[in-house]
């Protein structure tokens, strides 16, 4: 079974994730493609392969006799899909050598994935995209990363491939937070690991965003708007207020590459009271304490004007930028920069405008840069993933298992 192969086949299992769960796996329903992965870990040949309770699936690849003193290298990747978009009954179809024009993904819908609107398409000429059917997310964002480790684990067992200590993992929950809520990092054994969660053939990422959470209640004083003035504060209007004393510019429909962001993600209410929830990015971390100080002094000013507890304002910290934690291993990127080079890679090191599971593995312990899938657009309708890129990542797993089973992979 070939990469592109297992993807199709893995897209099948409906495994989106619920926000605002107390329990891992947020849905029961990831624990199907679970034990599908467990068991097809083991009829490979894998050791300890099992699905734990709260739906992580762990696998070891004996070392090379000879090789056991080789580090412990992990992979990583999660099982889950996005709350943003249904991810049940996926259509998934291949459009193969695909000439530059629009594809239409679905008729009914009149629906197409054009190059007019995602130019990322012109640099997929001649490929075959697998796509949607316009009514679902594809799932590429993470059952790429789970196939391609998948193969690469194949590959190696089948082909005798000389390596060290291998560890496999594949999360749950990662699109609501959750993915490392319960990882076993003590128990996985790795010595470092990459999660294979990213973007466009090429993607290397060892720096994220340093993130927060922001929850925001809001009092006011509901008064018959005929008799309301010098009485009346509208909460929605305080929220409106709220709003305006934040950087415009730093909106992230307005950002880029190293720069953070306040992000308005939910507003409701009505005069008597209104909540709203932001969220606080930014690479650097006294840019992002600033951020954070910059809310609260607004909160603080709304109160000073319409009275002590009118806003309150809960900052949570939800994760940290993992460079400095990667930076010590820092062979982890030169030796994926030198396989990407080999296979004829083209490397692109760029700042995660987000977070993944290696952020918070990372400081648990496991330094866990991450590597590109090969996807694009992901989270909606109109994701793809080309096969011949799902090919060369197996084939950029492979190439790193090599690269830590030599004497001189730390050089």
């Amino acid at each position: 079974m070939n990469t592109a192969q297992r993807f199709l086949r893995y897209v099948g299992f409906d495994t989106q994730s619920a926000p605002d769960q107390e329990t891992v796996p947020s849905t029961q329903k990831q624990l199907a493609l679970g034990r599908l992965l467990a068991q097809e870990l083991k009829e490979m040949g894998a050791e300890d392969a099992r699905l734990d309770e709260h739906g992580y699936v762990y696998a070891s690849l004996p070392p090379t006799p000879g090789l056991e003193d080789r580090p412990v290298l992990g992979f990583i990747a999660h099982m889950d899909t996005a709350p943003a978009c249904s991810g049940t009954n996926i259509k998934a179809r291949i459009v193969p050598n695909y000439n530059g024009e629009d594809i239409l993904l679905n008729p009914t819908l009149d629906l197409h994935l054009s190059p007019e609107e995602f130019e990322c398409l012109e640099r997929c000429k001649g490929q075959d995209l697998i796509v949607t059917d316009g009514t679902t997310l594809l799932g590429a964002d993470d059952k790429a990363g789970v196939s391609e480790i998948m193969s690469m684990a194949q590959l190696v067992l089948e082909e005798k491939i000389p390596h060290g200590p291998i560890r496999i993992a594949f999360t749950p929950d990662e699109e609501v937070g959750n993915g490392p809520a319960y990882f076993d990092v003590q128990g996985f054994g790795a010595d470092f690991a990459y999660t294979v969660d990213g973007g466009e053939l090429g993607e290397l990422e060892y720096e994220n965003f340093n993130a927060a959470n922001v929850k925001v209640a809001i009092r006011g004083k509901s008064i018959h708007p005929g008799s309301a003035k010098n009485k009346m504060v509208n909460a929605l209007l305080v929220a409106m207020e709220l709003h305006r004393l934040l950087p415009p510019e730093q909106n992230p429909a307005y950002t880029e590459g190293y720069e953070g962001f306040f992000h308005l993600d939910q507003l409701q209410g009505t005069v008597e009271k209104a909540s709203m929830e932001y969220l606080i990015r930014d690479h650097d971390a006294a840019r992002f304490q600033e951020k954070k100080d910059r809310f609260l002094a607004a909160a603080e000013y709304l109160n000073s004007v319409y009275g002590a507890g009118t806003v309150t304002a809960v900052i949570s910290d939800s994760y940290r930028n993992m460079k400095e934690q990667i930076l010590p291993h820092f062979h982890l990127i030169r030796n994926a920069r030198l396989a990407m080079e080999e296979l004829g890679i083209s490397p692109m090191v760029v700042p995660i405008r987000g977070g993944t599971d290696g952020a918070r593995l990372s400081f648990m312990g496991l330094p866990c840069p991450n590597l590109c899938t090969g996807g694009f657009n992901f989270h909606g309708p109109f994701e793809f993933i080309p096969v011949q890129a799902m090919e060369k990542v197996t084939q950029l797993l492979v190439a790193l298992v090599k690269r830590y089973a030599s004497s001189d992979w730390d050089q």
